[in-house]
């Protein structure tokens, strides 16, 4: 039965992955599981493949936070003046771009970075290439830990 899982979620492929991890990271408030797909469908597929297709897939999903901050930043700079400068000096003394990677490639709250950084306008081709590191990144770690784990398991059953 667990077996036949797998199998299914494999069926989804490399585009039905990418989807998922598109809407996953598009979703703000009630974010969806796509790492737990990401674990699931690594047995079969190739973790390497598998990650940089997600992550790609995750970081066009997380521009949604990126434009709904830039289309919203004339509010947040009046009603959140202190924080928006506060994020500003961690854009400026950390950089920006490693900021965005390392809040990707964790489970940290990435999109609240996303929505800050299109609140500061930051260059969009920065933030997508940054969130396509990071997002990689962290889908490799969840990708081969899926492919290696599931599989050292099916083989002991």
């Amino acid at each position: 039965m667990v077996f036949q899982l797998f199998q299914e979620l494999s069926y989804l492929g490399y585009v039905g992955l990418f989807l998922i991890s598109l809407f996953g990271s598009a979703t703000i408030i009630f974010p969806l599981p796509a790492a737990g797909f990401i674990f699931a469908a690594a047995a079969p597929l190739n973790p390497f493949i598998l990650a940089a297709v997600t992550g790609i897939g995750a970081a066009v999903g997380e521009v949604v936070g990126y434009v709904l901050g830039w289309g919203g930043r004339k509010i947040g700079e009046k009603k959140l003046k202190k924080d928006l400068e506060r994020a500003e000096k961690m854009f400026d003394r950390y950089g920006g771009f490693i900021t965005l990677v390392i809040f990707a490639a964790t489970p940290l709250p990435d999109d609240v970075v996303g929505i800050i950084s299109g609140i500061l306008n930051y260059d969009i081709k920065k933030f997508f290439v940054a969130v396509s590191i990071g997002k990689t990144i962290f889908h490799l770690v969840v990708a081969l830990a899926g492919h290696y784990g599931i599989t050292a398991i099916l083989n002991y059953i």
